[in-house]
């Protein structure tokens, strides 16, 4: 059933990021993938500085033309400036640099993609700024907006979460930004093979990536198939989830896999429509829900980003983080047949807990193995009681 939400709610909600805490001795990049809320936050949480927006034509031809305006502009009393999507002019950083060591000011530089300031040779301003990546909501943040069923299905970019036609604006996202601004920023030549590419990449959502059968479906070389995942990656668009393999018994798979950062984007470009509890299409959907918590848990609180572990024998974990095994299952009563995985990995001795994680309503432990409410858990998580225990 459609649930339809009030637009106005997205910038009401409270995000875990606090820039001015992250900003309060130290200039930082704010990066993520476009419409995670970046200008929003900047709105919300930066008041009275400069802000220099360079989707704005006019202005980002001024300053192409001449980047000292920005440091021409200061006054005694600028301390913060704020230049957004500095990816469409990576030249500014040399100013930036500039009055980062001459002035003392402090910048909030948020862009949407990070390549082409590597592709220009840029160093990202040599270690004087820190780093930052802004997911889409998380249930913590959504508090009691939160839904579980719109989540599956259409994801958690908070305009998409907050439309009363997520369907249409998926497609508009889809279709605008990820078949255009992304081709172009990857300066890729060919845009139907790209195109191509993304519908294949979604399917793969959450799969180890055989590039030879991308390759294949694509219809281009498994080189540009590497390349193209490098080009998700720097965008933000696509998460590496790499194998653990130090095992001591059996031999590990060594493939990463790759999710996209949000569950609605794949499942559109899956073209898939319509979730029903109980198939197969909601397990992956649930699974991916729960990986995007730890991956944004991970980035924002500056931990390494989860793993995942599978044997050659086929023993499979969904998730490996901070020693802690995680497996998944969208399902209202579990058995031991589900927890093989875990009971596998647990041999091994390299992990401290094992979680499964379900949608039963009761916490309880089956020979070591924790079964643990999907909700339950995700307080747990953000309350920081499973990392520091």
């Amino acid at each position: 059933m459609l649930i339809v939400m009030n637009a106005m709610l997205c910038p009401l909600v409270p995000r875990h990021v606090q820039i001015e805490k992250v900003l309060s001795n130290k200039s930082c990049f704010l990066f993520g993938p476009r419409q995670t809320g970046k200008s929003t936050l900047i709105r919300e949480q930066l008041t009275g500085c400069p802000v220099y927006d360079l989707l704005d034509q006019s202005l980002f031809l001024r300053l192409s033309r001449n980047p000292a305006l920005i440091r021409e502009a200061l006054t005694p009393e600028t301390s913060l400036v704020v230049i957004d999507e500095i990816q469409k002019l990576p030249e500014l950083l040399n100013e930036v640099h500039l009055m980062i060591e001459r002035h003392g000011v402090r910048f909030l530089l948020t862009g949407s993609s990070a390549r082409s300031l590597r592709q220009k040779g840029v160093n990202l301003l040599g270690g004087r700024a820190r780093s930052r990546v802004l997911h889409p909501f998380t249930r913590q943040e959504l508090g009691e907006r939160f839904n579980l069923a719109r989540v599956l299905e259409y994801g958690l970019l908070p305009p998409i979460y907050c439309s009363d036609n997520p369907h249409e604006d998926l497609a508009a996202y889809a279709g605008n930004y990820l078949k255009e601004e992304v081709s172009a920023e990857a300066v890729v030549r060919n845009v139907g093979a790209f195109s191509r590419f993304l519908g294949t990449a979604a399917l793969e959502h959450g799969r180890m990536v055989n590039f030879a059968h991308i390759a294949n479906d694509a219809q281009v070389p498994a080189s540009t198939v590497r390349t193209y995942y490098d080009i998700l990656k720097d965008t933000f668009i696509a998460r590496e989830v790499p194998a653990v393999t130090e095992t001591r018994k059996r031999k590990a798979i060594s493939t990463s896999k790759y999710y996209l950062f949000d569950i609605g984007l794949a499942r559109h470009l899956q073209g898939r429509r319509g979730l029903a509890p109980g198939t197969l299409e909601y397990g992956e959907s649930f699974e991916s829900f729960i990986y995007q918590e730890l991956a944004a848990y991970c980035s924002y609180n500056q931990l390494d980003p989860p793993g995942y572990w599978r044997s050659k024998s086929g023993f499979e974990v969904d998730f490996v983080f901070q020693g802690i095994a995680i497996e998944v299952k969208a399902k209202t009563n579990v058995g031991l047949r589900d927890m093989r995985g875990l009971v596998a990995l647990r041999e091994e001795g390299i992990t401290k807990r094992h979680l499964l994680i379900c949608m039963e309503p009761v916490q309880r432990r089956v020979e070591g193995i924790e079964v643990m409410p999907w909700g339950f858990f995700l307080d747990e998580l953000w309350q920081n009681h499973l990392v520091d225990e």
